[in-house]
């Protein structure tokens, strides 16, 4: 379905830099996992230094090579549901990929105030549903080491609909089996391309992160954002600045 014009970009009050989130106009939150609850410096260190080198060494290849192996793969196949599964990677790279990135688990980290902030959606009755691109075994990784799957009502992974979060057939199968109210529901990713997707869906409260790489900087300014989910917790209307 092509994406409505003129829906509203997000349900959020901006005024001079600012935003206001009423809670009491939301009832579901939809999150992403890798950048938003989840420091994407494991994910970013594994594909970009660690697989490099650990296929240099399996193959017997220079790690020149390596690089320019995974980034022809990585650039063809963005954005797909390829792109986030670990066994096409396997298959496509003669390696066993989740092995290889338990290798390097210790860098798993929760970003700051996730926890609370969590834990802050289920004193306030709201519903908290990840969903996640990631391929389940990296999702069961993450939640072996973290834990966070405590605080959350439903974990999704989009390779159960067979659709990544970027393409609107996602967004359709969410909701056959959520029944959530798009105009009620606030979700929070640091990917544009998929804030946009949600946005051509019809959701009407959209956030997205500053710093998913807890090792690297960016500003947002596409949509409402933050740095820290200690900026929105819920049980008030909570006012912060976006820059």
């Amino acid at each position: 379905m092509p994406c409505a014009e003129g829906i509203l970009t997000t349900g959020f009050l901006v005024m001079a830099g600012s935003f206001m989130i009423n809670w009491d106009n939301i009832d579901t939150v939809l999150l992403d996992m890798d950048g938003t609850l989840l420091d994407l410096h494991y994910d970013n260190f594994f594909w970009l230094e660690y697989l490099p080198k650990r296929y240099a060494h399996i193959h017997n290849v220079s790690l020149e090579e390596a690089r320019e192996c995974l980034m022809q793969h990585i650039r063809s196949h963005e954005g797909t549901l390829n792109w986030y599964c670990l066994e096409f990677w396997s298959e496509a790279l003669r390696l066993n990929v989740r092995s290889i990135k338990e290798e390097v688990k210790h860098k798993i980290r929760v970003r700051p105030y996730v926890e609370e902030f969590l834990q802050a959606l289920n004193q306030a009755d709201k519903k908290s549903v990840l969903i996640t691109n990631a391929h389940p075994q990296s999702l069961e990784l993450k939640l072996e080491v973290t834990h966070i799957d405590r605080w959350l009502d439903v974990v999704i992974s989009s390779h159960e609909f067979q659709q990544p979060k970027e393409a609107q057939a996602f967004w359709y199968a969410l909701q056959d089996i959520e029944q959530f109210d798009p105009e009620r529901t606030l979700f929070i990713d640091d990917t544009l391309r998929v804030l946009d997707s949600a946005k051509c869906y019809g959701i009407q409260h959209l956030l997205c992160v500053h710093q998913p790489d807890s090792q690297s900087s960016r500003i947002i300014a596409e949509y409402p954002a933050i740095r820290h989910f200690d900026e929105i917790m819920p049980g008030k209307m909570t006012e912060r600045g976006c820059q």
